[in-house]
């Protein structure tokens, strides 16, 4: 089995489920959902910059294992409305145009947080 190692966000969420942000086995890292949550606890409401920070977090714990999002594989995207497809996928381009990951979104029911409209994942393949 490969060596792993963790990245943390420090999110309330990862001690009491038991997981980390991110883990990196051998030359593969996978990062956690991640939710547009910034320091303070608060979360914008629209879907572009909710995007955008899920993103920023994800990419930030992936760096953290040696990766960076040159190195990105496959994005899953999590909605809660179909209609913000557009403001997640531009926030999605604009970080992934030239990479051109396996991307997926999925129109979900709900997602942990009530003032979430998106939740991101991210995989990668790094060295």
């Amino acid at each position: 089995m490969a060596e792993r190692h963790r990245a943390s966000s420090g999110s309330p969420f990862e001690r009491p489920i038991g997981f980390s942000r991110a883990m990196r086995a051998g030359d593969r890292v996978l990062v956690s959902g991640t939710g547009p949550v910034w320091p303070d606890g608060s979360c914008d409401p629209d879907p572009y910059a909710q995007a955008c920070r899920s993103f920023e977090i994800a990419l930030h714990a992936l760096e953290e294992l040696g990766g960076s999002a040159g190195d990105v594989v496959r994005t899953r995207m999590y909605l809660l409305d179909p209609a913000d497809w557009e403001a997640v996928g531009r926030a999605h381009g604009g970080l992934f145009e030239a990479v051109r990951p396996a991307a997926t979104m999925v129109v979900v029911a709900a997602l942990l947080d009530p003032r979430w409209r998106v939740e991101v994942e991210v995989e990668a393949i790094v060295g």
